[in-house]
């Protein structure tokens, strides 16, 4: 009698355990990438912390984007959208982080690719009195 209350307890400890490892692993992890660029004066920096969407390929959520310009730039966080125009980048964040300004974002977002097309983030700064991105720094998501 003992050893079948003692074989019931144990297989209930054991299901219990399963039980919250199961959550445990369903539950998505946030990432962030730190991103940087340039120097001095021109060191814009910024972060994307994000999460992969669970059974979509090539697919990550975006929950948070910051973007701080260098004392003379402006600052973009950017993702290789597959269907942007012009240089292929999106932005995902609504305006530049400029002269030491930051922008802080929450766009909870999904962006997502075909099979095949890397997913990347990138800090675009820009001089003040350039259309040109001068400094960047990609990451892959």
């Amino acid at each position: 009698m003992r050893i079948s209350a003692l074989s019931a307890a144990l297989a209930v400890t054991v299901v219990t355990l399963a039980g919250s490892a199961t959550s445990a692993a369903a539950e998505p992890t946030a990432l962030t990438i730190p991103l940087e660029a340039g120097a001095n004066l021109h060191l814009s920096t910024g972060s994307v912390t994000y999460e992969r969407v669970d059974g979509a390929v090539n697919s990550v959520k975006i929950i948070s984007v910051r973007a701080t310009g260098g004392a003379k730039d402006c600052a973009w966080v950017q993702w290789n959208d597959p269907k942007a125009g012009g240089d292929g980048w999106s932005s995902l964040v609504s305006e530049p982080g400029c002269y030491g300004g930051t922008v802080g974002e929450t766009p909870n977002v999904v962006i997502k690719a075909p099979a095949g097309h890397p997913l990347k983030v990138r800090l675009a700064a820009y001089h003040f009195d350039s259309a040109e991105v001068i400094h960047k720094d990609i990451e892959k998501l």
